[in-house]
């Protein structure tokens, strides 16, 4: 039954996932300017199809002049077509530039509405926690590119190529005429014989194309998939410099990113062939259909039926015909790379929903209380096994200016009961309560920096403009960081470059500054040496007399600036799960 059930939701996302991302920006705010901006486009597709219509019937007196040496009809004619070349040549530059000004007006949108998506409720966190889909940045930057583009692209196409075949199919059946022949000792006549040919060589053509580009789907959604681990690959070895040279870890590195590009190069040849035999089918198509409406029209001409004019205005329309018929051989490649990238998109649609709605067992709640309390709290990993609290929870209260250092062994789950307080660790149960107005920073081993002037490294995530300058640089002199106070202008990555020591001394500062009435300390002090912690904390007593703060710290020397321990240790030899017990110290 649960598979029946799983399958029947795959159909249904399969049926809607295109629609789904397509139409909120058509229903959007944005909609007025939208449908105009694509109104005017199709009046210009229609525009060019008449234009091509009047060429069609230019080829026919062009070569009738020519047939009948009038040299003053072809004079006056190849003005008329400097006319219309001109004329076709305005129209279709002004349908590029509309065509692209909608595609980033849509494109800017849904970039956005999905990077909104992906950021609110924490649902990027809880999709790396879950590993519910991979490399989001690709997809938000690549995959939303190729759904705008190629969706408009591919609906213009459709557009014009069925105005063309309304237009042209007409021309091409009152100028070819029937077509008689004799078969199983009866007479056949066939009205309008070249759109029945025309049909006949696009429909062959087209499923011929289909049947050898098919595999072309999912070798284009692997290669996205294969570029994108490539790319993250090597910004992981940028991000970890510094790591990877003292573990001279290179070969090890090397021996990865080889793996990596090889399953895009494994990938990439099996595109070449499919590519190749594509590439076969369509150039063998698209130029035997140059001389096959002269073949089939030959007889005719060659009887006297039609002249040199009417057999070019015939081969015209042909092309037209067969062109507009052959949409989906023109843009199998599109189509190819839309379908992935609507497969990705849809994928990450889902992942970012189902991260957004993934039920919290945590209750977090802000009220009138004046003090964190936590209730039968229980703490689970991602996979459902208990980390912390098992049958009867662990309940404990922490109140405003009240110091606590907590400690256990690595794995314990300290770090997890502060992400629990923030609100961002979903696994477990029991309710947590936080005072309405406090204001909680919680700060990590590993404070993150921006990318940007040190002024608003400090402030993150505040604005730049937050703090003066004054008071950033006194801060700066009490975390122990006075040859940083002239560069707060300088644009920099300074999580490359400052030591782990100076980023904690930052992280700090930027404390001091927030000024917050509860910090939650995550061995945020790891790297220092002695002195300089101690130091540290001795400030936070000065500075925030009246904030709780809260330390995980594995060393005993800093106990003496907390006035109560909270100590977490498993049950039993065998057992994974910790339980609390809170000693005054």
């Amino acid at each position: 039954m649960t598979a029946n059930k799983k399958k029947s939701t795959d159909n249904a996302f399969d049926r809607h996932a295109v629609w789904r991302l397509i139409k909120p920006y058509w229903v959007s705010e944005e909609r007025g300017k939208a449908w105009g901006l694509l109104a005017v486009i199709i009046a210009l597709v229609l525009v060019m199809v008449y234009i091509n219509v009047l060429i069609t019937d230019w080829n026919r007196t062009m070569y009738d002049s020519m047939q009948n040496k009038d040299y003053v009809a072809f004079k006056g004619l190849l003005w008329q077509f400097s006319y219309l070349a001109f004329a076709y040549i305005v129209v279709a530059t002004a349908r590029i530039y509309l065509t692209q000004s909608l595609q980033i007006r849509w494109r800017t949108w849904m970039t956005e509405k999905y990077m909104g998506k992906w950021l609110e409720h924490h649902a990027y966190y809880r999709m790396e926690q879950g590993r519910i889909a991979d490399n989001p940045d690709q997809r938000i930057a690549e995959d939303l590119r190729s759904l705008t583009s190629n969706t408009i692209s591919l609906v213009l196409g459709f557009i014009s190529s069925l105005v063309t075949l309304v237009s042209f199919v007409g021309i091409l059946w009152a100028i070819s005429g029937p077509i008689s022949f004799a078969f199983m000792q009866r007479d056949w006549v066939i009205p309008g014989y070249m759109v029945w040919f025309a049909i006949a060589y696009a429909g062959v053509g087209s499923w011929i194309i289909w049947w050898i580009g098919k595999p072309l789907v999912v070798q284009s959604y692997n290669q996205e998939r294969f570029e994108a681990n490539y790319r993250f690959g090597l910004i992981r070895i940028r991000e970890h410099a510094e790591a990877i040279a003292l573990y001279r870890g290179e070969r090890r590195e090397r021996g990865e990113l080889n793996l990596r590009f090889e399953d895009i190069r494994q990938n990439w040849w099996a595109i070449m062939r499919t590519t190749k035999s594509l590439n076969i089918a369509t150039n063998f198509y698209g130029q035997f259909a140059i001389i096959f409406p002269l073949l089939v029209a030959a007889p005719r001409y060659f009887s006297g039926a039609m002249s040199l004019g009417v057999l070019m205005q015939l081969s015209s329309a042909f092309g037209q015909v067969q062109d507009a018929l052959s949409w989906f051989i023109n843009a199998f490649t599109t189509l190819a790379d839309w379908k992935a990238s609507i497969n990705r998109l849809a994928g990450f649609n889902l992942a970012v929903e189902l991260a957004q709605k993934q039920p919290a067992s945590i209750s977090v709640e802000r009220n009138n209380v004046g003090a964190i309390l936590f209730d039968k709290l229980n703490l689970a990993l991602p996979d459902g096994r208990t980390l912390i609290g098992g049958d009867q929870g662990i309940s404990g209260a922490i109140h405003p200016g009240e110091r606590i250092l907590v400690s256990g062994p690595s794995g314990c789950g300290k770090s997890t009961l502060f992400r629990a307080i923030a609100g961002i660790w979903p696994y477990g149960g029991g309710d947590i309560q936080i005072p309405h107005k406090a204001r909680l920073m919680f700060v990590p081993q590993a404070s993150y920096l921006p990318i940007g002037t040190l002024r608003s490294v400090l402030a993150y995530p505040a604005d730049e403009d937050a703090y003066t300058d004054l008071a950033i640089r006194h801060y700066l002199d009490l975390c122990r960081l006075p040859h940083l106070k002239d560069q707060l202008d300088v644009y920099n990555n300074w999580g490359n470059r400052l030591s782990p020591g100076e980023q904690q001394r930052l992280a700090f500062a930027r404390v001091f500054l927030t000024r917050p009435e509860m910090v939650f300390l995550d061995e945020a002090s790891s790297a220092m040496d002695g002195e300089t912690e101690e130091a540290l904390y001795a400030l936070l007593q000065e500075e925030l007399p009246d904030a709780a703060v809260v330390s995980i710290a594995h060393r005993e020397t800093v106990a003496r600036y907390h006035r109560q321990r909270w100590h977490f240790s498993r049950k039993d030899a065998d057992s994974n799960v910790s339980s609390l017990s809170i000693q005054p110290l």
